[in-house]
């Protein structure tokens, strides 16, 4: 994933398939080294990993998949920004970010056409998770619609990771540096909302304070998703993050 697709096409379109090419030019950027298929099986098995032997899925009895989901948030932070790194930093660092800018589409279409195509990318690997909940179907009658509204949640939640990720991405030249900064963005979203967090404030904030900074947790906002609930705020929120941070990667990005 380290290497970026390539910037210099023979012939280059205009207007809508513009953007769109950028679009498969990044997501198939991806495929392009083993490091994706790494990733995937990396996502894959510590999914299954946190699920079975830490949230003790199969021992809970019931035929959902909260337990998945439950651990998502620290997934997301993690592999997010691993994904995101590579948006703009190594655009950069390798001098084709000048040719991408010379396509027929504004900073902000080439930003939101990296986006998508990341986004695509780890919906690609929420997929490869999908054989968990056939499992679950297989030894209990799960309410689908539970688990799709789960999946659909925590791919919002990797989307604001994302956003985040491509900001950090966009103010350095190094990926390395991206990833960290990216992660540790996440890092502390995803520790609002925790117990021991929360028992940090207790006592030095308001309970006003404190539950709104609880608020702000990817945990928080995700929950609703894993009980079936479509959360239309937390949705919101999710987006509003993503969003944030690709305004915010575009506006570097044209600066520069």
């Amino acid at each position: 994933m380290s290497s970026p697709a390539e910037a210099t096409p023979s012939a280059r379109p205009a207007g809508r398939a513009a953007f769109a090419a950028i679009v498969r030019r990044e997501f198939a950027g991806y495929f392009r080294t083993p490091l994706a298929y790494v990733f995937l099986a990396v996502f894959n098995a510590f999914a299954m990993s946190l699920a079975f032997f830490v949230g003790n899925l199969y021992e809970a009895g019931t035929a959902n998949l909260d337990r998945f989901f439950l651990y998502h948030p620290w997934l997301w932070a993690f592999l997010a920004p691993a994904a995101g790194a590579r948006l703009w930093a190594e655009e950069r660092r390798q001098g084709t970010l000048e040719l991408l800018l010379t396509w027929p589409v504004t900073v902000w279409q080439a930003a939101l056409g990296k986006f998508l195509a990341a986004w695509l990318f780890l919906a690609c690997a929420l997929l490869v998770t999908l054989p968990i909940a056939f499992t679950v179907g297989y030894l209990g009658r799960p309410d689908w619609g539970v688990i799709a509204c789960g999946y659909v949640g925590s791919l919002l939640c990797a989307g604001a990771c994302l956003g985040l990720a491509a900001l950090a991405s966009a103010v350095t030249r190094s990926q390395v540096i991206a990833f960290v900064t990216g992660f540790l963005a996440c890092f502390v979203l995803v520790l609002l909302g925790y117990g021991v967090f929360d028992g940090l404030l207790v006592g030095v904030l308001s309970d006003e304070t404190v539950d709104a900074v609880r608020r702000l947790g990817l945990w928080r906002n995700l929950e609703p998703f894993t009980l079936g609930i479509f959360d239309v705020p937390a949705a919101g929120y999710f987006l509003s993050l993503a969003f944030a941070g690709l305004g915010l990667s575009t506006l570097v990005v044209d600066r520069r």
